[in-house]
């Protein structure tokens, strides 16, 4: 006889149980601020002078910060003070893998994309301060940071951990449309890889027809997607561009993929969520009129010739797994409550005018008389 599983509590993981623990002390912290928005340089210099002068931390920021053509350069007060006293790198020269402890941003949710670029592998505990526009991901206030960043220097927060998706472009050069789905996968000659927080987006770009590719889950295909293109979002890019196109809202700490259409030719075809751990393959339809192209948290987007990597052509691949090293961001309460605040902040998730009450309500026999009676 057989006995159906017993599925206790344990089982289920708790976000609460995420909470931040320092094996040491940290030491040094990066410090990225919102580009071309001057008004969050007074904040920076701030944050960034407390850290080095009262906390003695090794501070990183980037070296055009401190570039002649930059606004920040012309503070020669805060430059001649801590110049000597401050890191520099500078983006896809310098690996900082190792070199961080932790991630302070200074801006919106962009702020926190960009900063999360800079690690490939593990990425140090992230907090946010809201200085930006929408602020979904940048749970912080500002006003009293002196307070807040040293509670998290001591330990005290919750985590979010935020899947990321590592994508894989697979091409065989300008003549892959010559060659066959199979052969290409097989011996194809180029790669290059991308990490996205929030999504990968495959659309056809100018091109006055529909993008049409095939759409592969743990290899086999489930669907040829036709429209303006395929959002294949984290749950964390939920939020973000796929809930504009109609997917629905997940939890970060949800394990999931979301494929989410943008506008389809098929009013049937419906956003759908797969699980974490499956593998995405995205390869433009051998009847496609025209190639499409890629961006990757809405960067490395162009208008592209043949040839490039974010145009997939005929037989070219776009593989698309769940990666193993997840953004880890600190919260400012907790990872639930953090994230409903988003919503009905930022998102303004079911506001509505509230129905007014009735000054006496009539008891259900009285109006089943009444339309008896009738």
């Amino acid at each position: 006889m057989a006995f159906p599983v017993h599925v206790t509590d344990r089982t289920i993981p708790d976000p609460s149980s995420q909470k931040l623990k320092w094996v040491k002390a940290p030491l040094t912290v990066l410090v990225v601020k919102k580009m071309y928005d001057d008004s969050v340089l007074s904040a920076f210099k701030k944050l960034v002078s407390w850290l080095v002068e009262f906390k003695n931390m090794v501070v990183y920021i980037e070296k055009k910060y401190l570039d002649k053509n930059y606004l920040l350069s012309q503070d020669e007060e805060f430059v001649d003070h801590l110049k000597t006293k401050l890191q520099t790198f500078e983006e896809g020269k310098d690996d900082l893998t190792g070199k961080i402890d932790m991630i302070i941003c200074l801006g919106g949710d962009g702020t926190l994309l960009y900063a999360s670029n800079f690690f490939q592998t593990n990425v140090p505990p992230v907090m946010a301060f809201n200085m930006g526009s929408l602020g979904f991901l940048t749970p912080f206030p500002f006003d009293n940071f002196k307070e807040q960043v040293t509670n998290v220097l001591e330990g005290h927060a919750d985590l979010t951990l935020r899947y990321r998706l590592k994508c894989v472009v697979c091409k065989s050069g300008s003549e892959s449309h010559k060659v066959s789905h199979i052969k290409h996968i097989n011996n194809s000659d180029s790669k290059q890889s991308y990490l996205v927080l929030n999504e990968v987006v495959v659309d056809r770009a100018q091109s006055p027809y529909l993008s049409n590719v095939d759409l592969f889950v743990e290899g086999k295909l489930v669907t040829s997607v036709q429209g303006d293109g395929l959002i294949i979002s984290t749950p964390t890019g939920s939020t973000a561009y796929a809930v504009s196109a109609g997917a629905s809202m997940v939890h970060p700490s949800v394990p999931a993929i979301i494929l989410c259409p943008i506008c389809p030719h098929s009013l049937s075809f419906r956003p759908v969520i797969v699980p974490a751990g499956v593998e995405i393959k995205i390869m433009v339809a051998e009847n496609a009129r025209s190639s499409v192209w890629l961006s990757f948290d809405g960067r490395n987007r162009q208008e592209l010739m043949q040839g490039d990597w974010q145009e997939l052509m005929q037989g070219d691949c776009l593989r698309i797994t769940t990666a193993q090293y997840p953004v880890p961001s600190i919260c400012a309460r907790d990872q639930i409550d953090d994230w409903f605040a988003g919503l009905a902040g930022c998102l303004h998730w079911n506001v509505r005018q509230q129905q007014k009450p009735l000054s006496s309500i009539p008891s259900t026999t009285s109006l089943d008389s009444v339309e008896l009676s009738n």
